[in-house]
């Protein structure tokens, strides 16, 4: 949001769920909303005043705003988009082009949602819908009454698992079929290979655990954002799955951490080692702090060890075998079981070299090098022609991870994302 959003609430004041806790002054009409009730024990203010965040303390037992679904039209789109406006449910909806929320007086092409994510140690889709399924599939009826166009529900057809009956019965959606490694579970790659983005349309999409929140409140008639977490990562003793709300401080529920763990994989030699707590996966997340509080969209946390370490000489002698597109390592020849991941980028930045790697990983017909190019170059005719109207941060998250050049290409992406949306305004 830019400038800053117009906070309506005051410290010490006791908020229900789903009461309006600021908006986007740019667009007044996004109302962002409580996901909890308790009291604002604290509005922390970063540059320039901007809102970092508002703090909650939550009640024992949750009180949500109270809602009238008699007057909503369902079959009036108009109406049902001023009420999903005035809940405070419109900012879980996201959509391509730009990867942001979307604008309330247009209308998507199509909608989609994932049944699955294939990023790393993610959450299993299964888990998150068990004994949800009615709030799922009205969920999904919401989204059909806000297209002219279809609501595409993307299915792994290599689960081991099958999928949750929730999927697999769900109704006023057209079911595709993914299979693949990771990124086959974004919802861009999706679009990209189903009904792509052109210049002058949007597709919108929203994530599994949003849609649970659209369900309940259109049956029970309340803003409810309990949410399962998965606790993740290689520096824990055992990952394992926690029941919380949209938003939670993450210390109230991270166990006791395995720091001989840690030690033996970071080459740590003090015995309290640095971890690193990401809000999300290791290739898009967060860094956060122990006292910080998961990411608006998260449904997991990865709490890796820091990677403080330097190799004397690096590539130029033998190393452990370690996840490569090159033939530099020995586990590209002989293949890798287990691999103990940490921080450690193993190199710094460097010339912005052209090596291919980058197709190998992003399932798009883009060509995901040249477009970095243009956008550093500030071509936006170029980039446009070469589909940034289509990419979101996740989509080139594994094409950063094997960048021999270690360019940041989330950040430059987002750049280019900003610039192309500031000259169509």
């Amino acid at each position: 949001m830019s400038p800053i959003p117009k906070v309506t609430v005051e410290v010490g004041q006791h908020v229900k769920a789903g009461d309006i806790l600021f908006f986007d002054k740019k667009r007044p009409a996004i109302q962002y909303a409580a996901p909890v009730s308790g009291v604002v024990k604290e509005v922390k203010r970063a540059e320039k005043r901007s809102i970092a965040e508002v703090i909650i303390e939550a009640d024992a037992e949750m009180q949500s705003r109270e809602y009238d679904l008699s007057s909503v039209d369902m079959d009036n789109s108009e109406a049902l988009v001023a009420f999903l406006l005035d809940a405070g449910l419109w900012p879980l909806l996201r959509q391509r082009p730009f990867d942001m929320v979307p604008n309330p007086d247009e209308k998507p092409t199509n909608i989609f949602v994932s049944s699955f994510d294939t990023s790393p140690l993610a959450p299993n889709a299964n888990v998150l819908v068990q004994g949800e399924e009615q709030a799922f599939q009205k969920g999904l009826d919401v989204l059909a009454k806000l297209t002219d166009g279809k609501v595409f529900l993307s299915m792994d057809a290599a689960a081991e698992e099958t999928p949750s009956s929730a999927f697999l019965n769900a109704t006023n959606v057209e079911h595709c079929w993914f299979t693949g490694a990771h990124p086959a579970g974004n919802v861009g790659v999706q679009m990209h290979h189903t009904a792509p983005v052109e210049p002058g349309t949007s597709n919108w999409y929203i994530d599994i655990q949003s849609l649970l929140v659209f369900g309940r409140l259109f049956i029970s008639g309340t803003y409810n954002t309990s949410r399962i977490i998965a606790i993740t990562g290689n520096a824990l003793k055992e990952p394992y799955y926690a029941k919380t709300y949209q938003g939670a401080k993450i210390k109230d529920f991270i166990p006791e951490l395995d720091r001989a763990n840690i030690n033996a994989v970071a080459n740590a030699t003090t015995k309290d080692a640095a971890i690193r707590i990401i809000s999300g996966d290791v290739l898009t997340g967060n860094q956060i702090e122990e006292e910080s509080y998961i990411g608006f969209f998260d449904n997991q946390l990865t709490i890796i060890p820091e990677g403080n370490y330097y190799e004397p000489f690096g590539w130029l002698v033998p190393q452990k075998s370690r996840p490569s597109l090159s033939n530099t390592f020995p586990g590209t020849l002989v293949g890798l079981d287990q691999y103990e991941i940490d921080t450690n980028m193993h190199g710094e930045p460097r010339a912005f070299v052209v090596t291919g790697q980058y197709e190998k990983v992003l399932p798009m017909d883009i060509y995901p090098q040249h477009l970095m190019k243009a956008i550093l170059a500030n071509d936006i005719e170029k980039m446009e022609g070469l589909g940034i109207l289509e990419l979101g941060e996740e989509d080139i998250a594994l094409c950063e991870y094997v960048c021999t050049s270690k360019q940041p290409l989330q950040s430059i992406l987002r750049e280019g994302l900003e610039e192309l949306r500031k000259q169509s305004m």
